[in-house]
């Protein structure tokens, strides 16, 4: 059986010490740091499950300015492929790009600075048949050609071919203007991805929220085949709860809320909801402060997000948030998120059954509550291990991830 250690000690690894304060330590026999093939100076990673290993891609300087690129591990890291390159990159530490597969096919996202101001940028995407060799010329899904803020993006697959959704700040240029989410299905993605990058029409672009929070991340997945969006929402009274949005036949549903936290805050928290599903079960993670009372929540949904259940609070008091999510195979859910100690901060997690049965906390890394830290990403590898990646802003800053056995999360122990 898997222990926990309940201490503040740190454990020895092969690598630079997990260590942290905040609820119970990984046992070092469950877990083990790994080296990236990140270089010094590298930031913002993101992990994506694929075929037994992870995809994993990062931002890093280059004389060029920086690249984004990514690399596959299934024991060993493969190369790393440079997806884009250049000295226009908006390198931000909430705002991150990602790597995602659908049928086959790799894609990515990165964000690329227009020339009017520190908030004009928009996205970039593009995609690869050779697993990341080649990548296709970059293509950017809102043509409104405004000098606004668009970001914040998830991709999401469907029967029809695969999507993005975004954060789309074109009606920002007019005093009053909001913050709205969008969607649009890319050119070339029919057929489960099968077409050729190009092949076909992109859709057109669709109005999933016409006022959101400004700059929290989003996420999504494709429950029993309707795609489901869950972001921050901006309501009248400055309200910032989590909503979903389901698309049902061309039109995106009003969004609701998970909960009704009524989290009354008069700007951006930069703390987004993740979300995971499995059949048509969903779980929703997400950060809130009602009154000053800062929370980490999880809801679950067993109707592809037509209703959630009540949350159940997860944190030890004062968590920061920036929150992940990913569903076990008996239908719980395992969570990340960053909670401050008395004398460290540390990614801290915990397992959560739909009948709300809460597992112990477990800390799995020190890091920094600095923005600098970013948002912590997980993923399955296998069927019994996960593993984590997160910046760690010391010195010139880096990315690190670290393995760990699913068995530490065994509610029975």
């Amino acid at each position: 059986m898997t222990t926990v250690v309940r201490a503040c000690t740190a454990l020895a690894m092969s690598a630079p010490v997990l260590w942290g304060c905040a609820g119970d330590v990984a046992d070092p026999a469950a877990s083990a740091e790994i080296a990236t093939p990140a270089a010094p100076g590298a930031g913002q990673p993101y992990l994506e499950p694929s075929g037994g290993g992870v995809w994993m891609s990062w931002t890093e300087p280059t004389t060029a300015g920086h690249r984004v690129a990514a690399s596959y591990f299934d024991g060993t890291w493969s190369t790393p492929g440079t997806i884009a390159e250049g000295d226009a990159f908006f390198v931000n530490w909430a705002d991150f790009p990602s790597v995602r597969v659908f049928g086959g096919r790799l894609y990515s996202h990165w964000l690329w600075r227009g020339g009017q101001g520190t908030y004009d940028y928009g996205v970039r995407l593009a995609w690869s048949d050779d697993r990341g060799a080649t990548w296709s010329e970059p293509w950017t899904p809102h043509g409104d050609g405004t000098p606004t803020e668009h970001g914040f993006v998830s991709f999401f697959g469907d029967e029809n071919g695969v999507w993005a959704a975004w954060l789309d700040g074109r009606a920002m240029v007019e005093d009053g203007g909001t913050m709205s989410l969008r969607a649009r299905m890319l050119p070339g993605t029919r057929a489960g991805g099968t077409d050729p990058p190009g092949g076909t029409t992109p859709g057109p672009e669709t109005v999933v929220d016409g006022m959101t929070c400004e700059c929290c991340q989003t996420d999504a997945v494709v429950v029993d085949g309707v795609p489901v969006v869950v972001y921050r929402d901006r309501a009248e009274g400055e309200i910032r709860d989590i909503h979903v949005s389901r698309l049902k036949g061309s039109g995106w549903e009003p969004g609701g809320a998970v909960h009704d936290d009524r989290w009354v805050f008069g700007g951006c928290p930069v703390n987004g909801p993740a979300m995971a599903a499995r059949g048509a079960d969903v779980a929703v993670a997400w950060f809130t402060a009602p009154d000053n009372r800062s929370e980490v929540k999880v809801a679950f949904s067993g109707d592809g997000a037509v209703s959630f259940e009540p949350p159940v609070r997860l944190d030890g008091g004062r968590p920061i948030g920036r929150v992940d999510v990913v569903m076990l195979d008996d239908g719980s859910a395992l969570v990340t998120w960053l909670e401050a100690g008395d004398a460290s901060t540390a990614i801290v997690s915990r397992r959560v059954g739909p009948d709300g049965t809460l597992g112990e906390t477990v800390t799995l890394a020190a890091t920094d509550a600095a923005r600098a830290s970013g948002f912590p990403r997980m993923a399955r590898l296998g069927t019994d291990r996960l593993m984590l990646a997160w910046t760690d802003p010391a010195g010139e800053g880096r990315v690190r991830a670290a393995i760990f056995d699913l068995a530490l999360w065994d509610m029975a122990q």
